[in-house]
């Protein structure tokens, strides 16, 4: 003979809902991933390009322009422990990469451009490339 079991649905979204309903998280606080916050500005001659990439070396940060198009990355790392006398109570360990890339209106001149790292800020100025003349052609 066949046993038959009755399958109740709220009884068990019930227990599902309660299973962890009580147990407290081991996080602290929370630890949210870099991310790369970006102000770009632009005048007659230049583009001006302000990141917040904080904790980060500056050995670790890449900057390359080719023609109109941006591109900007970073390697995070980022470690801590606590500790309570000889005792270690938490390790945590974070790394990862941010990246951003965008394109500008006008073509940027990489020979002059320029790009400052200080307290979590990259600055890079960046020169509008001359364009050329337009040169009117008479139709026969």
């Amino acid at each position: 003979m066949v046993n038959i079991a009755r399958f109740n649905v709220l009884d068990n979204a019930l227990d599902n809902l309660m299973r962890g309903f009580f147990v407290r998280p081991m996080n602290y606080e929370p630890t949210v991933p870099a991310q790369l916050h970006i102000d770009v500005s632009e005048d007659d001659k230049s583009y001006s390009v302000r990141a917040e990439i904080p904790g980060v070396k500056k050995e670790d940060i890449n900057v390359s322009v080719d023609g109109n198009q941006v591109e900007i990355s970073a390697e995070v790392k980022n470690e801590k422990e606590i500790k309570y006398g000889e005792k270690l109570l938490r390790s945590e360990r974070y790394y990862g990469k941010v990246y951003r890339a965008f394109t500008l209106d006008q073509d940027v001149d990489e020979t002059a451009t320029q790009a400052k790292y200080a307290d979590g800020i990259l600055e890079l100025r960046l020169p509008k490339k001359a364009s050329a003349a337009v040169k009117r052609i008479a139709v026969q």
